[in-house]
């Protein structure tokens, strides 16, 4: 059923991954400039420009939001809910991947420099912890569903 505890933790995880798009993730220091760089790319902070695009890093994103309002909407299947939400949790890592390997090349595009990531790339860390106890949440209605039909 949709009130459930783990349609909160899955909304909860829902929002966290939203607020990524409209966060900047971090920001990258070359040659004197500083840099910031979010879902859609590397931009140069004084002038605005976008340097690098950032469409890997929107598609995972877009991904991920899909996935997670197919297990939202999905309950009345809980074994396919929870395998959904399995996968998002190695979609959500692969956006750590993603998004390392992003930076990484757009330092070899800027030039040799340092870079910091901000409070929205821990996102991903907090909804993968949110789907975890929402998958057991699902187990746990999936037994009590399970133990009931023992009964008849």
């Amino acid at each position: 059923m949709i009130q459930r505890i783990q349609t909160v933790y899955l909304l909860l995880s829902l929002i966290l991954i939203g607020l990524m798009a409209w966060l900047p993730l971090g920001e990258i220091t070359a040659n004197g400039d500083i840099f910031s760089f979010g879902i859609m790319g590397v931009n140069n902070s004084q002038t605005g420009e976008l340097i690098v695009n950032g469409w890997p890093l929107l598609a995972m994103l877009a991904i991920i939001e899909l996935v997670q309002l197919a297990i939202i909407f999905g309950y009345k299947n809980r074994v396919r809910q929870m395998r959904f939400a399995t996968f998002n949790i190695l979609l959500m890592l692969g956006l750590f991947v993603v998004g390392f390997i992003f930076v990484r090349s757009s330092l070899n595009t800027i030039g040799d420099g340092a870079y910091g990531f901000k409070i929205a790339m821990s996102f991903p860390f907090v909804a993968i912890i949110l789907n975890y106890l929402a998958i057991r949440a699902i187990g746990k209605d999936e037994a009590l569903v399970r133990s009931i039909d023992r009964i008849r």
